[in-house]
């Protein structure tokens, strides 16, 4: 695609579209539009989300009232206790939480949020932002399913600069209260294909959701983009080998939803899948290109000599990587993220800052054509190369990530 046309893609896609809503229904359409319009066969897939509508949530600090945003899908319920700062999560440090509401500085995740509950904390408090920016900007954070497991609890994310106060005004009591109607919803996937001349397939993702406070574009329009910039590129010398399906992950800063949902409900298909590609946040101005790489060390070492072959600067690990690709890795779909990452004094994503402004249109088409060539010479192989086995090392890492084990 031309310059001109990457910029319009990103202004088009410029607005808030967290996973589940209206906005980014609207979002989808717009990426099976443009799909179709550069000459692959697009469908929405839907899958089912819990969502909740907030009602009012409130916090006090010795009754002083401090704005927060209400955890979605925590529950309804008030609760008044002690405040409870805690910045080490040992266990003699959760000993202090009974009875009390927890401060973190951290997000609630699935172990920590149950060894705080067994120790008897009550309810929770999270924050975001930083106490040097001018904003006040609090995120709309929700309790996953998948931490909870059925166990909730009043929670509410403040700005950190309230956080900052909470502490060095050593507040006593505190209460939360939260009121919500929570239901089940659709995100959808958009699935984009150009089939193959045999029935396999290279599978390449990007998520297109945002979190509440931010428009997205560099996590990870950026990605979508890399993805049409793929179809664009392939679709002149189709049917390739294997054949080339896209897919936009819906819901996936909500903890990969959209690609749990799809390897979920196309099980029984993952075996014709030889490779899973995935673009999370490319593009950006300043920042290292990096290859995390979920499979064979063979492939990470491919990696190196193609890049190191066209003459591009790249950081090759193998490990889990926090996005699209780790389902299908889970799955045994041998699986790469490409991604461009930004210092972080130049980006900071997941809030407002992250807009158009810190992405090179030039860079963004340059680390799309750079994901299409190595797709494309992997969809032309007489035999894909990479093995399915997914070593016992990087099983121990997933276990740990999806939450199945403890870290060591």
């Amino acid at each position: 695609m031309n310059l001109k046309k990457i910029r319009q893609i990103l202004k088009d896609t410029d607005y808030i579209h967290t996973g589940g809503s209206a906005e980014e229904l609207r979002a989808a359409e717009y990426l099976k539009a443009q799909a179709e319009a550069l000459g692959a066969q697009a469908r929405l897939e839907a899958f089912p989300v819990d969502m909740a509508e907030m009602h009012a949530a409130s916090f006090e600090a010795d009754g002083r009232s401090v704005p927060c945003e209400g955890y979605r899908c925590c529950g309804s319920g008030e609760v008044e206790a002690p405040l409870c700062y805690l910045p080490n999560t040992d266990p003699t440090s959760l000993l202090s939480v009974k009875g009390k509401i927890v401060l973190l500085d951290s997000g609630l995740r699935h172990f920590l949020y149950h060894d705080l509950l067994d120790n008897g904390a009550v309810g929770f408090i999270t924050y975001d932002g930083n106490v040097n920016f001018r904003d006040d900007d609090i995120d709309k954070r929700e309790l996953r399913g998948y931490v909870a497991n059925g166990r909730k609890v009043p929670c509410v994310n403040i700005n950190a600069k309230e956080a900052l106060k909470l502490v060095k005004n050593g507040v006593k009591t505190v209460k939360i209260t939260v009121s919500q109607t929570e239901f089940q919803g659709e995100s959808h996937n958009v699935i984009a294909e150009l089939p193959g001349l045999t029935d396999e397939w290279i599978v390449l993702t990007a998520h297109y959701d945002t979190v509440p406070l931010s428009h997205g574009s560099y996590d990870n329009m950026s990605g979508c983009v890399g993805l049409l910039e793929a179809i664009e590129a392939m679709t002149p010398s189709a049917p390739h080998r294997y054949g080339i399906r896209c897919v936009f992950c819906g819901s996936e800063e909500r903890g990969l939803l959209g690609s749990k949902a799809y390897v979920q409900a196309h099980e029984g298909e993952l075996e014709k899948i030889a490779l899973n590609v995935n673009l999370d946040m490319i593009g950006s101005i300043m920042g290292r290109f990096i290859a995390c790489v979920s499979a064979e060390d063979a492939l990470a070492d491919y990696i190196r000599y193609f890049a190191a072959q066209r003459g591009w600067g790249i950081d090759v690990r193998t490990g889990v990587y926090s996005s699209d690709s780790t389902p299908f890795a889970d799955k045994g779909v041998p699986a790469v993220s490409f991604a461009r990452l930004a210092p972080g004094s130049q980006s900071n994503i997941h809030s407002r800052y992250d807009t158009m402004a810190l992405l090179s249109d030039e860079q963004l088409k340059k680390d799309g054509e750079f994901a299409a060539a190595f797709t494309a010479v992997m969809a032309d192989a007489v035999r894909c190369p990479v093995g399915r086995e997914i070593p016992d090392k990087l099983r121990g890492e997933l276990d740990e990530y999806l939450n199945r084990k403890r870290k060591k």
